[in-house]
């Protein structure tokens, strides 16, 4: 038998205003990708994604925390990446955010108190200073860090995304029973 502790740690302040969170509002360039734009000869756009950012969505979705999707683009990769990943709350083209996420909390029978968001730029701004907890990667434009409660260790596309779901995790207290389901 497993005697295992997590090896995380975050601030008790941080984990008491993220316990509530039961959807997490995420931008994808500079959030879960690096921000990068990558085009082929043909135009197409071509976008990296961190497979840690990804299990992470995965185990908020276990958790019972809903992981949503407001982007300003909008791309054939992307979609098939959030597809894999089971994520069906999704607004594509969108850079009006607010708006956005508000018809999502409504969907959801959610309200602002009950919502997070990562974003790295200014059109993520609205969302998060409406949102009950706001993280930013660490690359992330300095407006955005100077309003987000959290700010990662890690850059946009590179686990930033994974750092904030464990940390939404913890505050569910939840993260321990899942990593366990991994350890045996």
């Amino acid at each position: 038998m497993s005697t295992h502790t997590t090896a995380l740690n975050f601030d008790p302040s941080l984990l008491l205003r993220a316990q509530n969170v039961r959807v997490a509002f995420f931008d994808v360039d500079g959030v879960l990708t690096d921000g990068g734009l990558l085009f082929t000869e043909n135009g197409e756009t071509i976008k990296r994604f961190c497979t840690l950012d990804g299990h992470g969505l995965k185990m908020l979705q276990k958790a019972g925390i809903t992981p949503a999707v407001i982007t300003g683009r909008d791309s054939a990769p992307l979609r098939a990446r959030l597809k894999a990943l089971g994520i069906t709350h999704v607004r594509y083209g969108t850079e009006d955010k607010a708006p956005a996420a508000q018809e999502m909390l409504n969907e959801l029978g959610l309200d602002w108190s009950q919502a997070a968001h990562m974003g790295d730029d200014w059109p993520d701004m609205a969302v998060m200073t409406r949102a009950a907890f706001a993280c930013a990667p660490s690359n992330a434009h300095i407006e955005v860090k100077a309003i987000a409660h959290y700010v990662t260790q890690r850059e946009g596309g590179h686990g930033a995304a994974r750092e904030f779901c464990d940390l939404l995790l913890v505050a569910s207290g939840r993260y321990a029973e899942l990593l366990k389901g991994y350890i045996g």
